[in-house]
């Protein structure tokens, strides 16, 4: 069965769930947007966590579209799941890494016991992918996989990003 499928605009830092994923760069050494808001707000901890991953699992950095485990720190979920997604290219059709990205996260929530995880627009801020298929890919990708998650949030910090996200869930 389908998680529930929760859009709401707020701030991701403060959403209180089993597990936020962080739309994190390759390095898991926290940067700008989401990243540096998740690591900011929940404080060295996870930064800790992501530099030993860095050096038992990923020396290169976390592949793009999969995803990993760390301790929440100071945030209000238990766990954050990074995620790497794919920089936008018209050039190249990358949307089967998005959707991994998506699909990673909630196999790890699932390999941790998370039953509730909020998402952010992973993908569509920075890396410039368009926030349409953005939100089609993400609602489409939680719809198709099969997780033992019960509920997903989409955690939207603007007006046009939930717009978009509100009509790819009604599509």
């Amino acid at each position: 069965m389908a998680p529930e499928i929760v859009i709401e605009r707020g701030d991701i830092t403060e959403t209180r769930v089993d597990a936020v994923v962080n739309a994190a760069n390759s390095s898991l050494l926290g940067g700008g947007g989401v990243d540096g808001a998740i690591h900011r707000r929940g404080g060295p901890a996870i930064l800790a966590e992501c530099k030993q991953l860095r050096a038992d699992r990923y020396p290169d950095g976390l592949p793009t579209g999969q995803a990993v485990v760390t301790t929440a720190g100071d945030l209000p979920a238990r766990w954050v799941i990074h995620t790497v997604g794919p920089v936008y290219a018209r050039s190249e059709d990358r949307s089967r890494l998005l959707a991994s990205a998506y699909a990673e996260s909630l196999r790890a929530a699932d390999e941790v016991g998370a039953r509730t995880v909020a998402f952010p627009a992973v993908s569509a801020g920075v890396y410039g992918w368009p926030l349409p298929d953005a939100a089609q890919i993400a609602v489409g990708t939680v719809r198709d996989t099969g997780t033992a998650v019960e509920q997903v949030r989409f955690v939207l910090f603007s007006d046009d990003v939930l717009h978009a996200f509100e009509e790819a869930a009604a599509s």
